[in-house]
């Protein structure tokens, strides 16, 4: 019988002086307990998932997945490290245009746990068939309770729990088997760098440009500038001469007046 919450087992044999030689040692309390566990045939799913690096914004890593949805990752550890074309890489030295490539193995191990309690005393109770009242070798009384159905063996013969007598000495153990799957994760996160842009073909001439400097804009001639003085190419002594001959010719004009 499997049960967490009831004796699953109890085998209460007649003590004739030896019933108690399947237990070598005994604890003070006379309950001893122990624990084993046994695993099963493991089971592993391996998942595969590919995306780009959009953005790193400190130790958050933005990524666009296959589907085209952003996915972001919170508080990525400086411990954390990505394979990158064969180099172990941080969180700080990803750049936009990343390939990743996320493996994610998936083992599920079932288990059972199975816990043994074993007592040895002297019926010093009987409550058929529910439970029964053992006094225990440092002389106190500990109640346990009978499963329902349970059959037990005293002197080869079997009974259930009414053929239980005050003063019998028995032995009891408790099984307890609980079934438990462990599910283990294990993450591995490879990358690429993107690839370099094409080279131009070879029959297609390359345009070079090649800055020219500019021309030096032309100084310009403030507005109230003086005019360059022009050289000279002549004296004065002309103009005095002409004022002369006009003088004369007025002198000689109003002798002639007159004499008319």
């Amino acid at each position: 019988m499997k049960s967490a919450s009831s004796w699953t087992r109890i085998g209460l044999v007649l003590a004739a002086g030896t019933i108690c030689l399947t237990f070598a040692v005994r604890a003070a309390a006379q309950v001893q307990t122990t624990t084993t566990t046994t695993h099963g045939q493991a089971t592993k799913e391996v998942k595969v998932e590919h995306g780009e690096v959009l953005l790193v914004e400190g130790n958050d890593l933005f990524v666009k997945t296959e589907d085209g949805s952003i996915r972001h990752f919170p508080n990525i550890p400086e411990s954390d490290q990505i394979t990158v074309d064969g180099k172990s890489v941080g969180i700080h030295e990803l750049k936009p245009g990343m390939k990743l490539q996320r493996t994610i193995t998936i083992t599920t191990t079932p288990k059972t746990v199975t816990t043994v309690q074993s007592v040895t005393g002297k019926v010093f109770h009987v409550s058929a068939p529910n439970s029964v009242i053992l006094t225990l070798d440092d002389g106190t009384n500990q109640s346990f309770k009978i499963p329902k159905g349970q059959k037990f063996t005293i002197n080869g013969n079997e009974t259930d729990a009414f053929g239980l007598k005050k003063g019998m000495k028995v032995s009891a153990t408790k099984i307890v088997e609980e079934p438990m799957t462990v599910v283990e994760h294990q993450r591995q996160v490879t990358g690429k760098m993107p690839p370099p842009p094409p080279a131009p073909p070879a029959d297609v001439p390359v345009l070079i440009v090649v800055a020219m400097p500019a021309p030096a804009p032309a100084a310009e001639t403030p507005a109230s500038a003086a005019p360059a003085e022009l050289p000279k190419t002549g004296s004065e002594l002309p103009l005095i001469g002409l004022l002369g001959l006009a003088c004369l010719s007025a002198s000689l004009g109003l002798k002639l007046v007159r004499r008319a």
